[in-house]
């Protein structure tokens, strides 16, 4: 695993750190490698039940580094549509990663880095960041991280900061949905730590299936009938190891076996 990203344990949670602070964490082939490694073998690992993504310095990502991008400005089609597709599937492993996934953003998020905030299932932000969907400036386009900056902050919004490409804070941000949660800077960490919390009470099965059920209902497959897939899901859930034990602990008044420590209740 290359510098660029770090990564570490701490009992069933697996952290994955943007550590390119002197170029604040832009993007390049790289990283997007790393990343998507780092994030495929989070999803896989079993003993993982959340991934928290972070960075390090004052921002957290500002989209696409300036030397990328000038290797880019000289690639041909071919190798542009390459590249795009490596981002494109980084964003798809974050959105799908079967384990509940929590933006920290303790800083600047642009371009790119807006992207990786939409793409993640929560998001806290300090109260001194800031956001920018700078790309019409360079004469560019939000392609790749368009359907999750959509889906987040939705088409009116999207059409907005999309074409003036404007700086909006943190606060707006939460206002926008693109973050859940503005806490001071220095109570980032804390309010992480009491999301990972509350993602504790949950089982790991059924936080994998409810965010299959997300998918499932807002971009249903062709054909799907959404009322009878629904009806087969709970079913499948309710019959399943895991929602025997939950149901049967919520009946005896007892913890449940999947509990991850420091669960409260």
């Amino acid at each position: 695993m290359t510098d660029a990203v770090l990564t570490h344990r701490d009992g069933p949670v697996a952290y994955i750190t943007l550590n390119r602070a002197d170029r604040h964490n832009a993007f390049d082939d790289a990283l997007i490698a790393a990343l998507t490694n780092a994030f495929e073998k989070a999803g896989a690992d079993d003993g993982v039940r959340a991934v928290v993504l972070a960075a390090s310095g004052p921002s957290f990502s500002a989209g696409a580094d300036l030397g990328w991008m000038k290797r880019m400005a000289g690639y041909s089609q071919d190798e542009n549509l390459r590249d795009a597709r490596a981002l494109a599937r980084l964003m798809r492993t974050i959105d799908r990663c079967p384990k509940p996934v929590v933006a920290a953003v303790q800083g600047a998020a642009y371009g790119g880095g807006v992207g990786l905030v939409a793409a993640c299932d929560i998001a806290i932000a300090a109260d001194n960041a800031g956001f920018c969907l700078s790309e019409v400036k360079l004469g560019l386009i939000p392609a790749v991280i368009s359907p999750y900056v959509v889906a987040a902050i939705g088409e009116r919004a999207s059409r907005r900061y999309f074409l003036t490409a404007e700086r909006f804070a943190a606060d707006e941000a939460h206002r926008l949905g693109l973050v859940h949660q503005v806490v001071v800077a220095d109570g980032l960490a804390a309010a992480v730590a009491d999301t990972l919390a509350r993602l504790a009470e949950g089982g790991p099965a059924a936080q994998a299936a409810a965010k299959e059920l997300i998918a499932g209902v807002t971009h249903p497959e062709p054909g799907v009938d959404v009322l009878d897939w629904t009806a087969q899901r709970i079913a499948a859930v309710r019959a399943s190891d895991e929602g025997r034990e939950g149901v049967g602990a919520f009946l005896e008044k007892r913890k449940p076996r999947w509990r991850m420590p420091g669960a409260e209740g």
